[in-house]
């Protein structure tokens, strides 16, 4: 499953794959421990495909900092998002030398451990940018 189908939603923890759409929103499934929920057009959810992280030269999709996650634990786990604020901020800046520290607070880098280590052990660290669909494929 690409990031595409992940989603964030405010409020709720974890991360969330989309299911189907309905009539008032639609139907996501927990990442965490499995549970459905329906989520309304109202709630403010954010597809993690969408999502990037300020450096000082540029923005720096998601799913690129992920993947320098995978590259760093070879595929494992990394480290647990609760450890202190001043660890999460000294990995961080190991991963990504010139993040922006005055736009990237400590609670975002929490989520985006937080989110790997999910990723990970649902077997979902295929991060590669899906490709365009050529013509040739298309006939």
């Amino acid at each position: 499953m690409s990031l595409d189908k992940v989603l964030a939603i405010s409020g709720k923890p974890g991360i969330y794959s989309l299911k189907t759409q309905t009539r008032s929103g639609f139907v996501a499934e927990s990442l965490v421990d499995g549970k459905r929920l329906s989520v309304g057009i109202r709630h403010n959810v954010s597809i993690l495909s969408e999502i990037a992280i300020y450096t000082l030269s540029q923005e720096l999709p998601l799913r690129e900092v992920f993947q320098k996650i995978k590259d760093k634990e070879n595929g494992a786990q990394t480290i647990s998002h609760k450890v202190s604020k001043d660890e999460l901020e000294a990995y961080f800046f190991d991963l990504i030398p010139d993040y922006d520290e005055d736009r990237v607070y400590p609670s975002d880098i929490k989520k985006v451990v937080q989110w790997y280590n999910i990723l990970q052990k649902n077997d979902m660290l295929d991060f590669e940018e899906p490709e365009a669909i050529t013509s040739d494929e298309e006939e």
